[in-house]
């Protein structure tokens, strides 16, 4: 039976940006059932076992800032399950460690001049109090960042960090990618305090989910894991999904899958939509979780900018949640990001377990393979888009040339870092988008969908 508002749609991936676009459908009285191709809900968001810890696969942490995910916790009734730290980030310069938690620490920086510093400092003030950072999409990020920092900043401190992140391809990128991480991070600083204030969940984003599932459920909404989309399609006035030969019908459909995978469930869009959404350049991550008896230096992030360290940065995550959280023991994550075709995504756990274990002993080297109680890999080809000059011209549409068909997904967050926060803003912004599309579904209907 259909709902009030007479709509029943498809959501393809059971992600947090799915699964918010549901919940905020079903709250206005729709129908909705979701496909997801894993065997559970959540995406880069979701939660596996780590020996005896069931924790977030990926790192995720709360900044005061982020007040869509706050609301959304509120709505869940899980506010109050937020545990706050004020905790610290730290600097490796190949061969030390630099704190990085005030203006002091800074100035203490030995491969920097004094004016160096005070450059470097002022650029990152500058920086986070821009407040609309799309004015800089079409400015190159080094140009923007050597006339604020000076060349020897840029190729001590920044060309590093960039690397990183988004290996060469920092040449191609805009100025407000880099102003948007400063301006996140940054505001994490609480007032009048030198040091970072995070937050996670009680049971991290397994209880996030789970308590999101169940409301779903009990709002009416269909959830089906292992179920692969592999065509989607126009079908009597309506759309059809089909998934391992069973094909699902619904009035409209909204694909959250990263934009090459819509590019081929899509079969009816557009050759220039469908380009479009093959074209987006992804950064992804291979990235570890290491559960540790022995500690770290306690603070949440290290920026990695000396040395040949594969790894982008070491995050402790104990130093959020609590070391009471993982049995006493250390949560680390160890990322390396890469482009989505990197060869590193199909080299086996025990290569990639060899390369992520050699780079965190270049910062810790008395870590040995009995300190290590549990670990294991995670791939995630498709995470952020490439933050190119000009992006918002290339940028995926949501409202698709095909009635009752919208895609969604992290290549439409323009203006800001990717996040779980700007996920939820994002399902929020297309809500607007797609209701807003009054077009009628053509009477005569486009071919059935084939597997």
């Amino acid at each position: 039976m259909k709902s009030a508002s007479g709509t029943h749609w498809g959501i393809v991936g059971g992600g947090m940006l799915g699964l918010t676009l549901a919940y905020r459908l079903l709250k206005q009285g729709d129908r909705v059932t979701i496909l997801e191709a894993s065997d559970r809900a959540g995406g880069l968001a979701d939660a596996w076992a780590l020996g005896d810890v069931t924790w977030d696969r990926h790192y995720h942490v709360i900044l005061t800032v982020d007040q869509a995910l706050i609301t959304m916790l509120s709505e869940l009734g899980l506010e109050d399950e937020i545990t706050w730290a004020k905790t610290g980030t730290d600097l490796f310069d190949g061969t030390r460690f630099h704190p990085l938690n005030g203006g002091i620490d800074f100035l203490r920086l030995p491969m920097l001049s004094l004016v160096d510093k005070v450059r470097l400092a002022a650029t990152i003030l500058y920086a986070s109090r821009i407040e609309n950072g799309s004015r800089l999409a079409d400015t190159d990020l080094e140009e923007w960042l050597v006339k604020l920092s000076g060349r020897r900043v840029f190729d001590t401190i920044w060309r590093p960090l960039l690397r990183t992140k988004l290996g060469d391809t920092y040449k191609q990128a805009s100025a407000k990618f880099i102003q948007s991480v400063i301006r996140r991070f940054y505001s994490a600083r609480s007032q009048g305090v030198a040091s970072d204030r995070f937050g996670a969940v009680k049971g991290g984003y397994a209880t996030i989910l789970e308590r999101l599932v169940a409301e779903l459920e009990a709002a009416g909404a269909e959830f089906h894991t292992n179920a692969p989309v592999s065509a989607i399609g126009c079908d009597a006035g309506g759309m059809t999904a089909v998934s391992k030969g069973k094909t699902y019908s619904f009035d409209k459909v909204i694909v959250t899958a990263p934009p090459p995978h819509a590019a081929r469930m899509c079969k009816d869009l557009e050759p220039g939509e469908k380009a479009r959404l093959a074209g987006t350049r992804y950064q992804g991550v291979i990235c570890a979780s290491a559960l540790l008896t022995k500690p770290l230096r306690g603070g949440y992030m290290t920026y990695i900018t000396g040395g040949d360290c594969p790894l982008t940065t070491v995050i402790d995550m104990s130093s959020v949640a609590g070391k009471q959280a993982f049995g006493g023991r250390t949560l680390a994550y160890l990322p390396m990001y890469l482009p989505s075709d990197d060869p590193l995504f199909e080299a086996s756990d025990e290569d990639l377990k060899a390369l992520i274990l050699g780079g965190l002993n270049q910062l810790y080297p008395d870590i040995s393979a009995g300190d290590i109680a549990a670990f294991r890999i995670s791939r995630a080809p498709h995470v952020f888009p490439v933050p190119v000059r000009g992006y918002a011209s290339m940028a995926p549409g949501i409202v698709t040339s095909v009635p009752g068909l919208y895609t969604v997904n992290s290549a439409n967050i323009l203006d800001a870092t990717f996040s779980v926060n700007e996920t939820i803003e994002l399902a929020d912004r297309a809500l607007a988008q797609i209701l807003g599309d009054t077009r009628a579904m053509p009477r005569e209907a486009l071919p059935r969908a084939a597997e």
